[in-house]
């Protein structure tokens, strides 16, 4: 049986009222190496740390702090820059909005499980450049991934030159 497929669309203004977000995401990029995190589940598919608004969250930066300690393990800077929102369209479903940020990796503590669902993910280490094709996320992460760039940039970031791939474990 074939399930129509899911639609994203990007989009770098804010969140329009009354478009829930379910999810809040980050590109974060480590200020020595100019190199993004991209989380490799078990299963083998590959993430951006993020996850659900919880109501204890003060704002989306406090979503992005919380998810990206849970599942990563990583500590950002106190600021993270708003890139936009992927809109989801999905047959069936309420549209949604999923929010992505750029974020600063401040510390790499040691690896745990995810308090949430048990796992441990691996930390690979990617360029910008790179991210949309690990992701397998086509055109909307591209389009983020070009984001985080401009902005990272604007920090002083060397994502244009970064080290090469590997994993921070």
């Amino acid at each position: 049986m074939d399930h129509p497929p899911v639609e994203y669309v990007w989009h770098e203004g804010p969140v329009p009222a009354g478009l829930p977000v379910t999810q809040v995401s980050g590109w974060l990029i480590c200020p020595l190496t100019g190199r993004v995190l991209i989380q490799e589940h078990d299963d083998g598919t590959f993430s951006l740390p993020g996850g659900t608004p919880e109501p204890d969250d003060a704002g989306q930066y406090a979503t992005l702090a919380r998810e990206a300690f849970e599942e990563s393990q990583v500590r950002i800077a106190p600021a993270a820059a708003y890139l936009g929102y992927q809109e989801v369209r999905q047959p069936g479903r309420p549209v949604i909005a999923q929010v992505r940020m750029a974020g600063i990796i401040t510390q790499f503590t040691p690896r745990a499980p995810d308090p949430d669902n048990g796992r441990l993910n691996r930390r690979y280490m990617t360029s910008l450049a790179a991210a949309p094709g690990v992701l397998g996320w086509g055109q909307p992460a591209e389009a983020q991934a070009q984001g985080a760039a401009r902005i990272a940039r604007q920090w002083g970031l060397p994502v244009d030159h970064p080290t090469a791939d590997g994993y921070e474990d």
